[in-house]
């Protein structure tokens, strides 16, 4: 149990018929002191982790230099990358941009070759609907004509 300096203060004693209760006294007394240790104890301890606390610091302190100084040479080093890598996309992208050109090119011809293959396909699927239809008509008049031949042989 910690004693707060509000417990000393409104500490009451029993006075019995010679004053105080001298064990309550001298326990009151022996609990004051324990915790005047554990804080003189405590006190100390962070007392030396404060030093080491400010010895960190500085440590950090001397990294943060470094760092800054390492941030401001990567940046200025990123800087270069950065106006090389633009240069270099520049150039890949007019590359780009012609090599697309003559690929739109090529595409725009085959389409016309196509287009062009698609008309003659018509052509000759037109054509060949044509000869289809007389080969059926002409195979229509041969049975037709083997019909008219058969009902006069059975008449």
């Amino acid at each position: 149990m910690r004693i707060t300096p509000l417990d000393i203060q409104q500490k009451q004693f029993p006075i019995k018929f010679r004053g105080f209760n001298v064990d309550e006294v001298y326990s009151f007394l022996e609990m004051i002191r324990e915790d005047l240790e554990d804080i003189l104890r405590e006190n100390a301890s962070l007392k030396e982790q404060l030093s080491r606390a400010d010895e960190q610091l500085s440590k950090y302190r001397d990294i943060e230099s470094t760092l800054r100084e390492t941030l401001v040479t990567t940046q200025q080093i990123v800087e270069d990358y950065k106006r090389n890598a633009k240069k270099e996309a520049d150039l890949i992208k007019k590359e780009a941009e012609f090599q697309a050109n003559d690929m739109i090119r090529d595409a725009q011809e085959k389409v016309v070759k196509i287009h062009e293959d698609i008309v003659d396909m018509k052509v000759i699927r037109r054509h060949f609907k044509e000869e289809v239809k007389r080969l059926i008509e002409s195979h229509l008049r041969m049975i037709e004509f083997d019909k008219e031949r058969e009902g006069e042989e059975i008449k």
